[in-house]
């Protein structure tokens, strides 16, 4: 039977966002402990499920997860805590890449992964890819199947054209993208469900055809010729 999440652990989360203090978080620590145990169980099977179809390089459920301290030090929100459970899980590199990405909040909760902030290297070799031949990309992002699990792909652009791109290139518009990813939302209701594990699953399993075109991307040369053992 799947790991389902108590309603309990939503309502942490809520007054959490609402009493975003230390002194209110002291107070509830033994309720903090016991939502982010179950938090932890959930994000386990999470892994469980995903590791019997995919290569996964994250060792466990728990490490998974973000902290839910935030890092205030160059941020105008000074709240100390973060209102939700939040991880993600890594494919095997360098043969396979994406990530997998949850994100548990009251109201905002959305499974998904994709490619967030790859690094300079990676960045360019996927523009490279795209500026020769978009029509693989094109043909995952524009398939009605994954536009009814996704919607439209997600991440920061830069406002004209990257570095070493004319603005009126044919694929001006990926090319801009510095992140690559989709989401799907669940309500409430589904988060508190019994299948709903199953469910992130299945939409986790839905960015296959994203990760295979990106990852021939990564790892091989605008000649096909792979760059793995190079």
């Amino acid at each position: 039977m799947s790991v389902i999440l108590p309603a309990t652990n939503l309502d942490f989360l809520k007054k959490l966002g609402e009493n975003n203090n230390r002194d209110w978080f002291n107070e509830n620590k033994d309720w903090y402990v016991k939502e982010h145990e179950n938090a932890i169980s959930f994000a386990e099977e999470l892994l469980t499920k995903l590791s019997a179809h995919d290569q996964i390089q994250t060792p466990t459920g728990k490490k998974s997860m973000m902290r839910i301290y935030r890092d205030v030090r160059f941020s105008k929100d000074k709240s100390p805590y973060k209102n939700r459970w939040a991880g993600s899980f890594s494919r095997v590199k360098p043969q396979l890449r994406g990530g997998y990405y949850y994100h548990i909040q009251p109201g905002a909760t959305v499974i998904g992964g994709g490619f967030y902030q790859p690094n300079p290297e990676d960045l360019r070799l996927i523009r490279d890819h795209i500026a020769h031949d978009d029509a693989p990309l094109r043909k995952v992002i524009n398939n009605k199947a994954f536009k009814e699990v996704f919607g439209e792909m997600g991440g920061e652009q830069v406002k004209t054209a990257p570095k070493g791109f004319p603005k009126d290139h044919a694929s001006i518009d990926l090319l801009r993208y510095k992140s690559m990813y989709v989401f799907r939302s669940f309500t409430d209701k589904e988060v508190l469900s019994k299948d709903f594990a199953d469910k992130a699953v299945s939409t986790f399993l839905a960015l296959e055809p994203f990760f295979s075109v990106m990852t021939e991307m990564l790892t091989t040369d605008l000649n096909g010729i792979s760059k793995i053992d190079a």
